[in-house]
């Protein structure tokens, strides 16, 4: 099986570092295109304004100054071309990709490029707490929880069991391997809105600047969703899809616009 790892976190993060073993313990056939830097929040942008450079470390192993989608499309329409992966893997993230945050997430939406061409693709994350970063992020429950995750769902992929334009988005929660409670599959929570902050300060030379920030919430998590799965320290599996159409308006709006 080959593998392509990328991330939105940059190349040289810890948790491309701790993806490599997750990866070697299904194939030794592992690919890597990521960006060269943090690319955190970029969702699904296209680098369109711009040329992009690809840096090649070995036969097998490069980085894209661009997007997580840059260096997807990059590895599979001319890194791969003629070699495309069987499986991509996205990760593993420092930090949740949890409800509405999979919309902003440059983690996921590497797996949703891959999944557009037609590849199984899965995205992993990391959760930690507030009171953990400033030690630096452990990977340990994401690395010793994977392959008993992992498993059964690339085999279901593989299997084109999930159906056609459908990915995985997993989270592992923010307690030690030990105290992880088990895997559940759940849909996607909804955050809070006002959860939402920006921060303000001037910089050294006196200008304003803005820095978008997430303050805590101790809202109860809707039952059976990813975000209450993790606070159960459970490993969250949700699978998403392609398809952004809300079929059940279309029948409501074709009863306004009927079809000629």
């Amino acid at each position: 099986m080959r593998i392509l790892l990328t991330n939105d976190d940059g190349v040289n993060a810890p948790g491309f570092a701790a993806l490599r073993q997750i990866a070697a313990k299904f194939s030794d056939d592992i690919w890597t295109c990521g960006p060269t830097e943090e690319r955190s929040g970029a969702g699904h942008s296209l680098t369109l304004s711009r040329p992009l450079r690809i840096y090649r470390y070995d036969d097998r192993n490069f980085a894209v100054d661009g997007t997580p989608t840059d260096s997807v499309l990059m590895a599979i329409a001319k890194l791969m071309k003629d070699n495309p992966p069987d499986l991509i893997l996205s990760g593993v993230n420092r930090g949740a990709n949890l409800a509405e945050d999979v919309s902003y997430s440059g983690t996921v939406s590497a797996a949703k490029e891959g999944t557009l061409a037609g590849i199984p693709a899965i995205a992993l994350s990391q959760c930690y707490s507030k009171e953990s970063a400033g030690n630096g992020v452990s990977f340990d429950t994401a690395l010793q929880w994977s392959e008993r995750t992992l498993t059964p769902l690339i085999a279901l992929m593989r299997d084109k069991a999930l159906g056609q334009g459908t990915l995985l988005n997993i989270n592992f929660p923010a307690c030690s391997a030990d105290e992880v409670a088990g895997i559940r599959t759940v849909a996607l929570g909804s955050h809070d809105y006002g959860r939402v902050k920006i921060l303000t300060n001037k910089d050294p030379r006196g200008f304003e600047y803005h820095w978008f920030g997430l303050a805590p919430t101790d809202a109860t998590p809707a039952h059976s969703s990813d975000l209450e799965a993790v606070r159960e320290n459970m490993v969250s599996v949700t699978p998403l899809h392609l398809d952004m159409t809300h079929h059940e308006s279309l029948t409501r709006l074709g009863q306004i616009f009927p079809q000629k």
